[in-house]
């Protein structure tokens, strides 16, 4: 299983940028996490299998939208009205097999696959 993500990039406050990750046939919940330099790293948002259920951080809620495009495999995590503190390394992950296609998983102990960071860089 991979994963790409993509879309990473330099950004001023207030500025959007989105976030691709590409998971190809891969139907599971998706994540987004990031973990900006010396902080552990954090949950952004996820996507559950069937695209009926998001959750978010609430640093994140209101300014950042998960999607799903089934035909292109891909996740897109929309950034808007950026902030300094957006900063970090931006990770994608595909959660484990789970029945209910309305599962939606916050913790990272939930994930099974990750792809590759891509780095945000908000600049005030």
């Amino acid at each position: 299983v991979q994963l790409q993500a993509s879309g990473g990039g330099l950004a001023q406050a207030g500025d959007s940028l989105r976030l691709s990750c590409t998971a190809f046939g891969l139907n599971r919940a998706i994540g987004w996490f990031r973990q900006a330099p010396g902080k552990e790293r954090e949950f952004v948002a996820v996507l559950s299998r069937g695209g009926g259920r998001t959750s978010y951080s609430d640093s994140v809620k209101g300014r950042f939208t998960i999607s799903r495009d089934n035909v292109e495999g891909t996740v897109y995590l929309q950034m808007n009205t950026l902030k300094p503190e957006d900063t970090a390394v931006y990770y994608c992950a595909a959660a484990y097999p789970n029945p209910s296609s309305s599962y939606a998983p916050v913790q990272q102990t939930s994930y099974a696959y990750w792809g590759q960071g891509t780095q945000v860089t908000v600049s005030s």
